[in-house]
């Protein structure tokens, strides 16, 4: 199958047009570099491909370095055959600079080009037309004026495709030049021609960003944001969450009361429900979260927040572009490692990688809501607007901050001598403010629902299978600790007594290893077990009558937010950091730390 390639600068509109081209629903974010890896995608007979943003074929970040390579190797595809370059008309000369260069390195590889002049709708309400005709005369490539986000000329430029790529050799560029200077210049010309004047478009965001980017109001208002952000997971999702682990205790009391007392209801109960079911309460969080950070990347602030962070980051040994991987990070560490490629410093991409896991993920939420649901009353205030439960939420996420920051600043002193580690000046380009795309964007919330379903559930249904079978048998009067999982239990209990958990937790723990949100699985199962048939309650009211203390709560509670849990992030690590002893070692020295800090805890409390 030929293939189309997008290209274009960050912030263009690539990702959204490829939604629309491909019926796909791909993300679409507002700061650079959200796109590291490639997105495809069919559009007729065509393959199309999404090729993360970039600002020059002359790289600076790692996350450039990796996206000039793959499209010179495309460029040298035979079956590329379409470049479709994409152009902010916004911002019309930064994004000519890159165009003019894609366009020479097309006319070197025979390949046929066409610009895309995309955000022509923002224009309009400025009064402000450009003739793409001419601007193609003067290109030496076809152009055709869009608006991906309305849907103006889409319809144009799929007819326009579908002819150039059937037609290639005869849109082959007729101009195009390797010198810098030249296509500075050119850009530059073109834009005087053509382009809208840069204090009209920026004169809305500048009175914004007088306010956002105020020395004062905009460190509150960012951290009023951020409070609310995490607020959100706990008050937006509750409603949800009650549906839902009243849907699986009403089904576990449909299916179950009608059979006779044995081996199978109460594997239904113990191993579905107290297991797989207990982890799904939780999913609603996840959609959450996902939506609120996805709110702030498409109306553009995650840029203002990284630059806002910049000064007292930098303090840290970190760049302002730390901020984005961080927050990214409370997703899931794995695509914010990889997305720390976007750190032009390699010094400070090595420690924000480093730090990366100390970010409170996606899989960690599970267990904070569950601990923070058995050792916090849920009390509001503000009418509402204020949860206790969030309020112990955003201390434990700030918690994992700042012992990132704490662990960045002492690897800074570490590393500071390191000559292999020149640092880089921070360089950011400040997007425009815009409505997010709703559609995406919410394609994109339910997907990360059935993305962490879909890859946690198979192992979590494995695991709370093994821990059935181990914890049901041989059946006894003395109950579970007599089984063979309560054999092994007992044998590691002595490492864990210390923290004031018995051996379920420690088997739970040790469990999690596979994935964070393991833990609430595997505990749901064994308190299942424990409880059989008529046991059908919320695993945290097992967990409040069988008598947590509060501070071995608090300990385990801080023991996660520290300890490097998942093996796939050790394994991500290893392989972005090119060093077994680094990975490994973080696993180490954090799962120590935790653990004196769960210690700690519990003599404190």
């Amino acid at each position: 199958m030929n293939r189309i390639i997008l290209v274009g600068k960050p912030n263009s509109g690539k990702s959204l047009l490829f939604n629309q081209l491909t019926g796909l629903r791909q993300k679409v974010a507002n700061f650079p570099g959200v796109t590291v890896e490639l997105k495809t995608g069919q559009f007729a007979d065509y393959e199309v491909v999404d090729f993360p943003g970039a600002y020059s074929l002359k790289t600076l970040s790692k996350d450039e370095e990796i996206a000039i390579e793959k499209l010179h190797a495309a460029m040298q595809d035979e079956k590329t055959t379409v470049i479709a370059c994409i152009l902010d008309a916004t911002r019309l000369e930064r994004s000519l600079t890159f165009g003019l260069q894609v366009q020479a390195l097309a006319k070197k590889q025979n390949k046929a080009l066409v610009f895309v002049l995309n955000m022509v709708d923002e224009l309009q309400s400025f009064d402000h037309h450009i003739d793409e005709k001419q601007l193609s005369e003067q290109l030496g490539s076809p152009v055709y004026a869009i608006s991906a986000k309305t849907l103006l000329g889409i319809n144009e430029l799929k007819d326009g495709l579908k002819h150039i790529a059937s037609h290639a050799h005869d849109y082959l560029p007729l101009k195009g030049t390797d010198s810098s200077l030249d296509v500075l210049k050119q850009s530059r010309d073109l834009a005087q021609q053509f382009a809208i004047q840069a204090d009209l478009v920026l004169k809305k965001q500048n009175r914004i960003d007088s306010f956002l980017l105020n020395s004062v109001f905009g460190g509150l208002a960012f951290l009023v944001i951020m409070f609310l952000l995490f607020q959100s997971i706990f008050t937006w999702a509750a409603p949800i969450m009650d549906a839902v682990e009243f849907a699986i205790g009403w089904l576990a009391q449909k299916i179950t009361t009608s059979m006779e007392p044995g081996i199978l209801p109460d594997f239904i109960n113990g191993a579905l429900f107290g297991g797989l079911g207990s982890f799904l309460v939780f999913v609603p969080q996840i959609m959450v979260l996902t939506l609120v950070i996805g709110l702030l990347e498409d109306s553009g602030y995650l840029a203002r927040a990284a630059l806002i962070c910049h000064k007292p980051l930098s303090y840290f040994g970190l760049s302002g572009r730390s901020f984005i991987p961080y927050l990214s990070g409370h997703a899931c560490a794995i695509p914010a490692i990889l997305s720390a490629r976007t750190i032009e410093s390699p010094r400070k991409r090595l420690i924000t990688m480093m730090t990366i896991p100390l970010m409170s993920c996606s899989a960690r939420l599970p267990v904070y809501a569950l601990l923070i649901a058995v050792l916090i009353p849920e009390k509001s205030y503000l009418g509402g607007l204020v949860n206790l439960q969030g309020i112990a939420f955003f201390a434990l996420y700030m918690f994992g901050i700042l012992m990132a920051l704490m662990v960045s600043l002492v690897v800074n002193k570490f590393k500071a001598n390191d000559d292999k580690l020149d640092d880089m000046p921070f360089i950011l380009e400040l997007p425009a403010y815009r409505l997010p795309h709703w559609k995406p964007l919410f394609q994109k919330v339910l997907n990360s629902g059935k993305h962490f379903v879909r890859r946690a559930a198979p192992i979590i249904f494995m695991v709370t299978i093994a821990i059935w079978i181990l914890g049901y048998f041989p059946q006894s009067d003395e109950g579970l600790q007599a089984s063979w999982l309560g054999q092994l239990g007992q044998w590691i209990e002595p490492v864990f007594e210390p923290l004031g958990l018995d051996w379920r937790y420690g088997i739970a723990i040790i469990m999690s290893f596979l994935a964070r949100e393991v833990f609430v699985g595997a505990l749901g199962t064994l308190f299942g077990i424990e409880g059989a048939d008529e046991n059908i309650s919320g695993l945290a009211a097992n967990i409040q009558a069988d008598g947590l203390t509060f501070g071995a709560g608090m300990g385990l509670l801080l023991f996660y937010v520290v300890a490097l849990q998942c093996v796939a992030t050790v394994a991500t690590l290893k392989a972005e950091t090119g060093s077994r002893k680094i990975a490994w070692g973080l696993f180490v020295a954090y799962g120590l730390l935790a653990y004196l800090l769960a210690f700690v805890t519990v003599r404190l409390f």
